[in-house]
């Protein structure tokens, strides 16, 4: 699932083709902080939380939903941008890296099932949910390095405006597609 497209996977292509490998380190860097994050909360407590509080899962998920069409304006506001005015927007960030990973609800959903699957109740907590993570994050490492580079490769040979455009048109309108997806399961 880490490797599968969705909201985070197809930021990752997007800076990877927008601004390099180099360039989209800071985002990178952020959204595996966010994995280990997740991993840490999740695995010390709080999906035993959210499943005694079914609320705060609603919550989450209006969260992400807000987020991913948060997303998909970004990505239409660079549709209807000419390429020439987007040459000095603002890179991602390590913030909005960590911010994608805490309100994508694939990322939580993956985290909840990789606990509940390999969590053994007769060992320690602590140092299974550290071995675990450590896995999650540098699985993840593994499997978000194409997309960064396969933006670069692929996203970044395609630099025209129309081809901005419709990049921008195409990535957007997939983060309504995830969004809709959320709202109707």
């Amino acid at each position: 699932m880490i490797a599968s497209p969705g909201p985070g996977n197809t930021l990752l292509a997007t800076a990877g083709g927008r601004y390099g490998l180099r360039g989209s380190l800071p985002f990178w860097i952020g959204f595996e902080a966010g994995n280990a994050a997740l991993c840490a909360l999740y695995g010390l407590g709080l999906g035993g939380t959210l499943h005694d509080y079914p609320q705060l899962h609603l919550l989450l998920k209006w969260a992400g939903v807000a987020y991913l069409l948060y997303l998909a304006w970004g990505f239409f506001q660079a549709s209807a941008t000419p390429a020439d005015a987007q040459a000095g927007g603002r890179r991602l960030g390590l913030l909005d890296g960590f911010v994608c990973v805490i309100l994508n609800p694939k990322i939580h959903s993956m985290i909840i099932v990789m606990f509940a699957q390999f969590l053994a109740p007769e060992a320690g907590l602590a140092s299974q949910v550290a071995q675990l993570s450590i896995a999650f994050v540098v699985l993840g490492l593994l499997c978000h390095f194409p997309w960064i580079y396969g933006g670069q490769v692929i996203l970044g040979r395609f630099t025209s405006p129309r081809a901005l455009r419709l990049q921008a048109l195409v990535f957007g309108s997939a983060m309504l597609a995830v969004a809709a997806y959320v709202v109707l399961s």
